[in-house]
């Protein structure tokens, strides 16, 4: 091997470890640590809260409700909130983030209270999804905003619904 042949294949070989060591630090953050923003954080732990919080009151309405209408309604906040709180758990934990995991003490008042609840937490949530979804920096936390805030809007839809048959 030539002198002039070395030179040319240890750069490459240089550069190549390089850029495998960069592909690797940014699948796993160093040291465990989260690679989060801030803010994102910040949106997750907010989401995981509220997301508990539906699942809750869901429960409530399904058990304690009078009407079907809002029986179902319910049910419903049980079965997408409970899959969009194990989705954000996946990729907090893919992203070494630490996500609230106390149970809300919830209560029921009546079908109207928790109806009007329903509407006025859902336009604060859909806000705050969609700002999220298009101002946050984590490309997977982006992606659940997004997908969660059509959703959202679903049950804002259906919130308004269920309220106005309750008047």
């Amino acid at each position: 091997m030539t002198v002039i042949s070395k030179f040319c294949i240890l750069p490459l070989v240089i550069a190549a470890l390089s850029v495998a060591g960069v592909a690797a630090a940014q699948d796993s953050p160093a040291g465990g640590s989260s690679s989060l923003s801030v803010k994102d954080k910040m949106f997750m732990k907010k989401a995981a809260k509220g997301g508990m919080m539906e699942v809750a009151m869901g429960k409530l309405a399904e058990e304690k409700g009078q009407s079907d209408d809002v029986k179902s309604f319910g049910k419903r906040m049980v079965a997408d909130h409970g899959k969009a709180n194990d989705e954000l758990k996946k990729i907090a934990a893919q992203k070494n983030a630490k996500l609230p995991t106390k149970e809300p003490t919830v209560s029921w008042s009546s079908d109207k209270a928790y109806m009007d609840a329903m509407v006025k937490d859902h336009e604060k949530d859909l806000a705050e999804f969609q700002e999220e979804a298009k101002s946050g920096s984590d490309p997977d936390v982006k992606k659940f905003a997004d997908d969660t805030a059509k959703m959202v809007q679903e049950h804002l839809d259906l919130a308004k619904q269920t309220q106005s048959k309750l008047k």
